[in-house]
């Protein structure tokens, strides 16, 4: 069974003002979080975000600088839903 990878409206709105290659990134995590879940360790720098009201991880899209970011919760285990709640520089990540 595969998970559901969703983007909130402000996510969204932050894609479409990143650079190609990080769009091509972010479309390659959320292929593998569609395929194995949303716990991916072999992406760089993937982490669990502590002190969330939800289970939430993050990973760096990049290296060097500006470094990019993703950050997705999910939302439910038992539809395998998961919400990318931000994407952007890694300086104004919500964490």
């Amino acid at each position: 069974m595969t998970w559901t990878v969703s983007f909130t409206a402000k996510a969204a709105k932050q894609v479409a003002k990143l650079p190609t290659r990080i769009v091509e990134r972010l479309d390659a995590l959320r292929i593998k979080i569609e395929a194995f879940g949303p716990v991916q360790p072999a992406v760089a720098h993937f982490g669990k975000l502590k002190n969330w009201p939800t289970e939430a991880y993050h990973c760096h899209l990049n290296k060097g600088r500006p470094t990019y970011v993703a950050v997705w919760t999910v939302e439910d285990r038992t539809v395998q839903l998961v919400e990318v709640t931000y994407v952007g520089t890694h300086e104004k990540a919500p964490y």
